[in-house]
């Protein structure tokens, strides 16, 4: 608030400040990197980090936020093209609730944080989903050591929830320890500083025009110029122009609130100046630099560069920036911020050190009279480069190994996580039940399940294994979720059409895509006793099976949606897993579908690896095949691309539907969700065919699984639009692979792949 009256352009940051981002930054799944750079300096040091983020995982979503207003307004001219940054806020206050909302939006994957932020509330809530968490670059300057050391107990629980604190130097490691951080967790990555990126300046930049009208003639630039309430940098650097007889002048200073009091010294020193953001006389002696985001590129233009904050208590700035550029840099006595980069400097002899502002002319003529200056500034600073390089490993080695959990908003995360304790009691005592009255059928049994309520797309794969052991005789069993009767139904040919009533919508999906025996019953002992009393089958799939645990079987093939891996980390209804993580050791292989909709598949694995060490894992991606229409015709998969559509669906996990409509260019005016296993009555299909001619659509697009549950009559419900379902298939890597591993778990013979 304070700040807010001291700036009022602070006022119209709050929302961000309390944690409400733009709804198209919502993140379906998790994965993104949530990267924190306080302001500008931090802002400029974590370009090359981005950089080589972007390298090594391109298809990840990154975000930056920010404290100041000048970080924010750098990170958008530096950040948000070149470099693909997907968005740039402001960081939340470090209140629990305004945390949580920001990490419920971005769902990150790690959170980073660049240099010395400890936020307690942002450190907790990240590490209690299950996020990654680091400090990269960190430093604890000389004037804030005290504090630190005084408060390092507690100070120590807070950076004991970092996994990583990457230090600029082993004086900073020394310094992090002393403050309470773990050893074992502090690590020297080197200073991002030295890998920084230098700017351009914009080709229409009013600056150009200056530098133009000054051709010939020297150029100087006092950068980041600020005051210590006794010591005004400018004051001195006016003084020293005054000794520079034919210069020029840039100066920049650093906060945008001190222009206007810069610009009326120099005034009052008779000095002709111009202003940037009204640049009059271009061919003026001196520039006053008010604008935030151009000083970097302009480095490159100058002779002498002197660094601002340097000669007053300030703890400098970094010299880094024009030595990059090869230019001579002249500083003051406090460098207390850069204590590394100073020292590192001083040792190469790349800068001259100046007592007052009395020595800063006589440096600007010396530094101009010894051009090896700026090449040993430019050896130095070159030598420590690599930084980000180091780190971007670091980090993508924690981003491979955490996958967070998802934490609902209050009142209804309380709620749920009652039920879900009731659901954990519960589920226990059934699997308990279940394994003491376990069965066994005299054939091999196979199951396909998930973890997870939703789709896994555990259908389309049973489809694809049924038709690869074709030549095995398998049999199917499954439940026939969502039929309006209890009898126990045998198929024995697996191709009779049976109303869906008396075999639930898998099921006819099983019969369209595979003619094999099919027994549906809630109890599959049952079920499988009596398919092989009436068909020839010598193996079964087990639908859905791995909870099923009254039944034997011999091989366990656990799928893992890619989207939602864990169902977010907790029992029905607070989250999406029907058991505990500790049931994923009870599997034989794993298979992680729509594996090319996720950006972490390690961090996925990482995780599987947890519970359970030896199991293979098997990747697998959905593809479109094509579309059929009422008639049964197919089309090709292109001819629904452009036309104005309404897309439905009946999912546990909908999002998948619309991420596979994307690649095929279906222009979709909206989407409608229905609950899983959704039976379409014939008002919803007549809603449905009206919203969608009053919004200009001249298709319905759904899923196979959604069409097996349409009303036998819908095309006259829906006339005179066309409905299009999709058929989709499995693609499974390493294929050959998982069918050895059953054949061989199961005795059988390899069956030949079709």
């Amino acid at each position: 608030m304070a700040r807010g009256i001291r700036d009022r352009r602070y006022f119209p940051t709050l929302r961000q400040r309390f944690g409400e981002l733009p709804a198209i930054w919502q993140q379906t799944a998790a994965g993104a990197i949530w990267l924190h750079a306080v302001s500008v300096g931090e802002v400029l040091g974590a370009i090359p980090l981005i950089a080589e983020l972007r390298k090594r995982t391109p298809a990840t979503p990154i975000f930056v936020s920010t404290t100041t207003l000048a970080g924010r307004s750098t990170a958008e001219t530096r950040l948000r093209g070149a470099e693909g940054v997907d968005g740039v806020f402001y960081a939340p206050l470090d209140l629990v609730w305004a945390v949580r909302r920001v990490l419920r939006h971005l769902r990150p994957s790690v959170v980073v944080l660049v240099e010395t932020e400890i936020w307690p509330n942002l450190f907790r809530e990240v590490n209690r989903l299950g996020c990654g968490l680091a400090i990269v670059n960190g430093r604890i300057s000389d004037r804030a050591l005290p504090r630190y050391r005084r408060f390092a107990p507690l100070f120590s629980p807070v950076l004991s929830l970092c996994d990583g604190i990457l230090v600029q130097s082993d004086l900073m490691r020394d310094r992090y320890v002393a403050a309470g951080a773990p050893p074992a967790i502090v690590k020297v990555g080197g200073n991002l500083k030295y890998d920084f990126m230098p700017a351009t300046l914009s080709a229409d930049s009013p600056v150009l025009r200056f530098i133009e009208a000054g051709r010939g003639r020297p150029l100087w630039i006092a950068a980041s110029t600020s005051s210590d309430g006794t010591i005004e940098e400018e004051d001195a650097v006016i003084s020293a122009h005054w000794q520079l007889s034919g210069w020029r002048l840039i100066i920049a200073p650093r906060k945008p609130e001190r222009f206007d009091a810069v610009a009326r010294k120099l005034n009052d020193s008779g000095i002709g100046f111009t202003r940037r953001s009204r640049l009059g006389d271009p061919s003026a002696d001196v520039l006053l630099l008010d604008s935030i985001g151009e000083l970097s590129g302009l480095f490159a233009y100058a002779d002498v560069v002197f660094m601002g904050g340097t000669l007053a208590q300030k703890g400098g700035h970094n010299i880094l920036e024009p030595a990059l550029f090869g230019k001579p840099v002249i500083a003051g006595p406090h460098l207390e911020n850069f204590r590394d980069i100073e020292t590192h400097f001083e040792r190469h002899q790349a800068f001259i050190r100046i007592a007052s502002g009395a020595d800063l002319a006589p440096a600007v003529l010396r530094a101009k009279e010894e051009p090896e200056l700026g090449k040993r500034a430019l050896a130095a600073a070159e030598v420590e480069r690599g930084a980000a390089r180091r780190i971007a490993d670091a980090l993508m080695d924690l981003y491979t190994q955490k996958y967070p959990s998802d934490r609902p908003a209050q009142p209804a995360w309380m709620f749920l996580w009652f039920f879900s304790q009731i659901w954990r009691a519960g589920s226990a005592f059934d699997r308990r039940r279940k394994r003491a009255r376990r069965r066994k059928l005299p054939v091999p049994v196979v199951s396909v399940g998930n973890i997870t309520a939703g789709g896994t797309g555990k259908t389309p794969v049973t489809i694809e294994l049924l038709r690869d052991f074709q030549s095995a005789k398998p049999g199917l069993l499954t439940r026939g979720h969502g039929r309006a009767t209890s009898a126990v139904v045998m198929l024995p040919r697996g191709d009779e059409r049976l109303p869906i009533a008396l075999t639930g919508d898998e099921a006819q999906l099983y019969m369209r895509g595979v003619q094999v025996p099919i027994g549906i019953a809630g109890e599959r002992f049952i079920a499988g006793s009596r398919l092989l009393e009436i068909a020839p089958v010598e193996m079964l799939f087990l639908d859905d099976g791995f909870q099923h645990l009254q039944l034997h079987r011999d091989f366990d093939l656990l799928l893992i949606d890619s989207l939602h891996p864990f169902g977010g980390g907790h029992l029905l209804p607070l989250g999406r897993l029907r058991e505990p993580l500790e049931g994923l050791a009870r599997a034989d292989a794993f298979l992680i579908t729509r594996e090319n909709e996720a950006v972490n598949i390690k961090a996925i694995e990482s995780v599987l690896r947890r519970y359970n060490p030896a199991a293979p894992i098997f990747r697998a991606r959905t593809v479109a095949r094509h579309w059929v229409d009422e008639q049964g015709a197919k089309a090709e998969i292109a001819a629904m691309a452009g036309r104005p559509s309404v897309a439905f669906c009946g999912l546990g996990n909908p999002h998948a539907f619309w991420r596979t409509l994307e690649p095929l260019g279906v222009q979709s005016i909206s989407r409608h969700h229905y609950d899983d296993h959704h039976r379409y009555t014939p008002v919803d299909l007549r809603r449905l065919a009206r919203y969608a001619r009053d919004v200009g659509a001249e298709i319905l697009l759904t899923t196979a699984k959604d069409a097996v549950n349409l009303a036998p009559e819908f095309p006259a419900m829906i006339d005179p639009l066309r409905l299009y379902w999709l058929e989709i298939g499995i693609e499974i890597d390493r294929r050959d692979e998982l069918i050895d591993l059953i054949s061989s778990r199961l005795g059988h013979p390899r069956p030949p792949i079709p």
